[in-house]
């Protein structure tokens, strides 16, 4: 019995990259699956053809995270295909550079609106099924800069510790449900990205990082396959650093 069988996973920002990546893990292990983009529907619809090819279910959906109203749709597709969602991975992220003096509200509330709130309306979507269930799993995203603190990344720090937060306070309230809420902490992975937002190439040095390699995204969606299996039985609320070993103080 593969450890997911007869479980629902939605992942967003899964149409490529480290979403797509614990997509294919999480179908590995028998768990349906709903790929989530905000725009690019080739994409989900790709992701969703090779999930299948492991024997699941996929239901491949346009949302953008920042609208409720979108969301809210998407978790009730899901609940109509699937009875709803078991296993909430919420990945989704924009990383903007801009300096702290020039933020206008448009440029804080963009970033808030896919990081944290993005976060906030997709856990109260899936939490209502996973309440009358009893079961629950649910990984959120922050990243190293938010911990190292990043020049001209001020929002997105402040965006991606809101998720530590929320995460803390929602491992509290639903533990006695049966429902653990962890986050991940990716350090410098090896992903196409949006190379604009990283103007001095910094992340593809190797040179503070122990292991002297970036990491990959199966690194990442065997961590979020750790934190939703029962492997990770007794922890709840934790931040989990996938790093190479790099370490903030």
């Amino acid at each position: 019995m593969k450890r997911l069988a007869g479980k629902t996973a939605l992942v967003t920002g899964s149409g490529r990259n480290i979403g797509r990546a614990i997509i294919l893990k999480l179908a590995g292990e028998g768990a349906n699956v709903v790929i989530n983009a905000r725009s690019n529907k080739d994409e989900v619809e790709s992701v969703a053809a090779e999930a299948r090819e492991l024997g699941i279910e996929a239901l491949p959906f346009l949302a953008d995270v920042a609208d409720r109203q979108q969301v809210t749709n998407m978790f009730a597709a899901a609940a109509e295909k699937f009875g709803g969602v078991d296993i909430l991975v919420s990945n989704a992220a924009i990383r903007p550079r801009k300096p702290f003096t020039e933020l206008s509200m448009e440029d804080w509330e963009w970033v808030r609106g896919v990081v944290l709130d993005g976060a906030f309306y997709c856990a109260q979507a899936a939490l209502k099924t996973m309440e009358q269930n009893e079961f629950g799993r649910i990984v959120f995203f922050t990243g190293d800069g938010a911990f190292e603190g990043t020049a001209e990344r001020a929002h997105v720090s402040a965006a991606k510790m809101g998720v530590i937060g929320l995460a803390r306070g929602l491992a509290s309230e639903f533990a006695p449900k049966n429902i653990r809420v962890n986050v991940i902490s990716p350090g410098r992975i090896n992903t196409t990205r949006d190379m604009s937002w990283y103007p001095k190439g910094g992340m593809t040095d190797t040179s503070n990082i122990p292991l002297r390699r970036l990491g990959t995204v199966d690194d990442i969606a065997a961590a979020a396959l750790f934190l939703v299996t029962d492997d990770c039985g007794f922890m709840t609320g934790q931040t989990l650093h996938v790093n190479g070993g790099t370490a903030f103080f």
